[in-house]
This record gives C-alpha cells, structure tokens and sequence, in this order.
C-alpha cells in the first residue's frame, strides 16, 4: 500500500477496527514506512492522553432540581399512579436529564480539550524533532538556498511556506523535510544555531490549536509565533532567549522571503 492509501486507515488501524487483511495490508506499510509510522505513533499518544486527561463530570444537584422543574418532571405530579401515562412522564424526563447531561459533559469536555490542544501541539512537535534527531531524518531536501527548498515544498503541500536563510542572522537554513501534525501535512524548516538543531514548523493560521507561552518539554524549549499569515512554533534544545529573535524575524511580514 502506498502513504496515500494508508493514512485513511491510521486511526482505525490504532484502535484495532480494520479487517484482518487490510490491517495486515497496513502493518507491512508501516514496518516500512517512517511518516506514516510516525503518524500511528502519535494518533496512539493522543487517544491515550485522552483517556487518561479528558475530565469527566457528574451532574450537579441543580441539573436535576431544573428537570423536575419543567412539566410533567414534578415529583409530587409523578406520583400519582396513572399507568402508562406516568410511565412515559418518566421515561420522558428521563430522556431529557439525559441530553442535558450530555450536552453538559460535551461543553466542559471541549473546554478541557482546547485547553491541552496547545499542549498536545508542543508535545507532537518536540516528538517529531526527537524522532527526526534520532533517525537522522531532520532534512529530506538539504539545501541553504531558499529557491531550492520553497518550491520542495510547495509540490508536496497544499500551501506554500515563506522560506528564508538568515545565515546572516546567526540561523543558517540546513533545509527542510514534511511531517504530521495534528493529521496535515506541514512544512519543517531546519535551521542551525552553533551546535544546535532548530525545527521550525509552519503552517497557515487557519489549521493552528491555539496559542501558548514559551515551554520546556523534555529539555527542548518550544516557542510559538504567528505572522505572514502562518503560525511557526520552534523546537530546539538552544535558549529561549537564543530562538525569540528567530521567531522576530520569521513572523516578521515587514521582510522579505521567498
């Protein structure tokens, strides 16, 4: 199976509900495959911080005093016995406790989720500059020429990313490589910095999780910027204070790039 055919089935395959010959088609895809194996490793890290962090909320005494409330829902109306009719008053109520519940679990719940979902975006990157580090995978076009590496990038993606080199500015351009993040594909830049590794990440501000400060995570410090009509979030094991003049100057719309 090609990348193509296999990225549909990733989450499927991670929660077991393939059949046992496309999952089979699958396993010998990802066994061979370092993106889409990457991408499983993280539809895995995501469903389990789900589970184990997703808050769960159980109905407040005011939920229920507010369904008795309505018509039909009082207790002493309830009582009387009325046969079928009363059966069904309860089961009606019922059945409205029931969405109000979860139309209360799904707002508290989304709330919970958005507010990790720029967690989860620093964590999926620093991932994905450990795994590149480490598969000695960081650049797929290795180029410091910016009329090199846009157009690279621009026939694999749906977007085309502002590409600049600013050897000039203590951040040369080693080149780039595409990675997931949450399920896109998204250009990574790859600058360095002395003897440091930068992954810049960008993509347009329309598919951003939301904005967060300045992190460590794992002993990688991650920054984020918005600017040129994209968001950029850095990831490297050089100082905060080292990688905020390159964010400056990435978001920075007033200079140009390529």
């Amino acid at each position: 199976m090609t990348c193509e055919r296999t990225r549909p089935y990733v989450e499927s395959y991670a929660d077991g509900q393939l059949s046992a010959w496309r999952r089979f088609l699958v396993h010998r895809h990802l066994l061979s495959c370092p993106a889409c194996a990457a991408r499983l490793e993280e539809t895995r890290w995501l469903r389990d911080r789900i589970r184990a962090e997703a808050p769960r909320f159980a109905a407040p005494e005011s939920l229920r005093a507010s369904v008795m409330a309505l018509p039909g829902g009082s207790p002493a109306r309830v009582a009387a016995p009325r046969g079928a009719d009363n059966r069904w008053r309860w089961m009606a109520a019922g059945a409205l406790a029931g969405c109000l519940l979860t139309i209360v679990t799904l707002l508290a719940g989304t709330i919970a989720f958005d507010r990790r979902t720029s967690e989860d975006l620093a964590s999926a990157a620093v991932g994905s500059h450990v795994r590149a580090t480490l598969g000695n995978q960081l650049t797929q076009v290795a180029s410091s020429d910016q009329h090199t590496v846009k157009p690279w990038l621009s026939a694999r993606l749906d977007y085309s990313p502002p590409v600049v080199d600013l050897a000039a500015e203590n951040f040369p351009l080693l080149g780039a490589r595409i990675e997931y993040l949450d399920g896109h594909r998204v250009a990574v830049l790859v600058y360095r910095y002395r003897e440091h590794t930068v992954d810049v990440f960008v993509r347009p501000d329309d598919m951003h999780s939301g904005k967060f400060e300045p992190r460590t995570i794992r002993g990688f410090h991650v920054l984020q910027a918005e600017g040129q009509g994209m968001q950029w979030v850095a990831v490297s094991d050089a100082s905060t204070e080292a990688l905020a003049p390159l964010m400056r100057r990435l978001a920075d719309a007033d200079h140009n790039s390529v």
